[in-house]
Order: C-alpha cells, then sequence, then structure tokens
C-alpha cells in the first residue's frame, strides 16, 4: 500500500512555482498576485485564507486579503468584485465560501471575470472544462489529478466510483476523470446521497473518490482488494482525548480500509494540500495568460 502524499507532492509543486517566479523577477516582469475577498468572520474561513496568504509568500506572489463585515450587502460586493475584476494588478481573485445568508452565492461567482477566477467555479470555466478546453481547473479536482499523475497511478479503463456531486469536487472530477488522456480514460460512476445499493457499485470500482463529508462512510466491506482510495472529506469530530477538543476525520475508515488499499490519501496531509498548492498553479497561469 502506498500513501499519497499530498503534503510531500504540493511542497514540490511549491518549489517549482518559486523557481518560475524567480525567473519572472529576473526578467524583470510583474510577479502572480492572488487576491481573497473574505465575508464574515468565520473562524475555518479565516484559516483557510490565512494559509492562502501564507502559501503567496512562500512562493514570491503578491497577495492581497479584502475582508468585509458580516453585514454585507450583495450590492457591495459586487462592486468589491467588480473592483478586482478592473484592477490590472490582480491576476486572480478567490471569493471564500460559505457567504452570509443575504447574499446570493449564485450571483456573486457569475460576477467574476472568468479570466481571474482561479477558483475554476465560474460556468465559463466549467463549460470549458468539461469540453476538454484550457481553463482553470478547480484548486481541489486538480489536485487529486496531479497526486494520480505523479505517483503515476494508471486510471485508463478503470472503473472510477465518485461519491458525492457538489459543483466543486464530485462533479467536475467525475468529468475529469472520464476525459481523453491521463489522468482520465476511466469509466466512471457518479454516487451521491439517493443512490441505492452503493456497497454494490462501490465493491466493484478500481477508484474511488469520495467527497461527502460524512466521517468514516466509506468501510473496508465496501472496497475491493489493490483500489486506490482518495478520501477529499474533511470533518471536525469531537474528541476529548485530543488537545484541540476534536479531531480532523475524512470520508474514508483509513485504519481498515488501508490494509486492502494499493494507494491512499490520508487525512489530513492528502488531498488538502493540494488545494492551496493547485489554487498557485492556476494564478501562475492567469499571469502568464495576461502576459
Amino acid at each position: 500500500m502506498v500513501i499519497l502524499d499530498g503534503k510531500k507532492v504540493s511542497n514540490d509543486i511549491k518549489n517549482e512555482i518559486t523557481e518560475q517566479v524567480k525567473k519572472m523577477k529576473a526578467k524583470g516582469e510583474k510577479v502572480p498576485h492572488l487576491a481573497a475577498i473574505i465575508v464574515g468572520n468565520d473562524g475555518a474561513s479565516l484559516t483557510y485564507v490565512a494559509s492562502k496568504v501564507k502559501a503567496c509568500e512562500r512562493v514570491g506572489f503578491d497577495s492581497t486579503m479584502v475582508r468585509m463585515p458580516n453585514t454585507t450587502s450583495e450590492i457591495e460586493l459586487l462592486d468589491k468584485i467588480e473592483e478586482l475584476n478592473e484592477n490590472p494588478d490582480i491576476d486572480g481573485f478567490i471569493i471564500q465560501l460559505p457567504l452570509p445568508k443575504q447574499i446570493n452565492t449564485q450571483k456573486v461567482l457569475l460576477a467574476v471575470n472568468p479570466d481571474k477566477d482561479v477558483d475554476g467555479f465560474h460556468p465559463t470555466n466549467f463549460g470549458k472544462m468539461a469540453l476538454d478546453m484550457s481553463t482553470f481547473i478547480p484548486a481541489t479536482p486538480f489536485g487529486i489529478l496531479e497526486l494520480l499523475d505523479r505517483y503515476g497511478v494508471d486510471t485508463q479503463g478503470k472503473h472510477t466510483v465518485v461519491i458525492g456531486r457538489s459543483h466543486i469536487v464530485g462533479r467536475p472530477m467525475s468529468i475529469l476523470m472520464g476525459r481523453k488522456g491521463f489522468p482520465g480514460n476511466s469509466t466512471v460512476t457518479l454516487t451521491h446521497s439517493h443512490t441505492k445499493n452503493i456497497t454494490q457499485i462501490t465493491s466493484q470500482a478500481d477508484i474511488i473518490i469520495s467527497a461527502l463529508g460524512v466521517p468514516n462512510f466509506l468501510k473496508a466491506e465496501m472496497v475491493k482488494d489493490d483500489a486506490v482510495i482518495i478520501d477529499v472529506g474533511i470533518t471536525r469530530v469531537p474528541d476529548e482525548t485530543s488537545e484541540k477538543g476534536y479531531i480532523i476525520t475524512g470520508d474514508v475508515d483509513f485504519e481498515n480500509v488501508s490494509k486492502k488499499a494499493s494507494y491512499i490519501t490520508p487525512v489530513p496531509g492528502g488531498v488538502g494540500p493540494m488545494t492551496i498548492a493547485m489554487l498557485l498553479k492556476n494564478t501562475l497561469l492567469a499571469r502568464e495568460r495576461q502576459m
């Protein structure tokens, strides 16, 4: 069994990006600039945005964090987005989700200039991805592809089962794994909360990508020998024995499933670190396109 080490691979990617940024600076070119808008003071979101800012510093990018109060109206947020769309110094920006109730998330994501949408959430970018055109791939699916690629995991002709159909992970993942090329060329089954006999489906899978958000959902009896397991789940589970009062748990019963798997991602340290690394890669791509 091989651990797909997202922490190590994400560090490799950051080192590669750092080298590219050094070359840009040496040529007197503008370095990539990533901005993040955060509305309100959700603890997890603040931590996540702070880690993105830190990652930018690490690779030599410029970064801007735009904090707006919880009471921000939809119009105020749309004005701020328009400002970033028109700012030639900013190559890409993200809007940290979730947004407060008074704001229509769909409307906000549509307002982002697709050329600066480094999260890959805009319908223009999603459509291009579905049509195999060059575009920004959402960071988490992009990170999963990169892990499969760098570890040389064979996907051609394999049966891939995706658990969860979110627009951020499940649905794009199902499209990407079925596309022509590597990683891809697999036969994909997309499952979700209404899927019947899910164990029957997962036990036939060569590759399982679980993005359900239900701790320890995928048990050993649901997995065949030598399956490749990608765990996207990340849930805080209360644990009194832990110093923080909780532990981070994935969708997969790691202890038992890992005994049967050929490759598996740990939680934490698997898909999570890859997401930020690929966001940086998308920002670099945005800068190159602007040039």
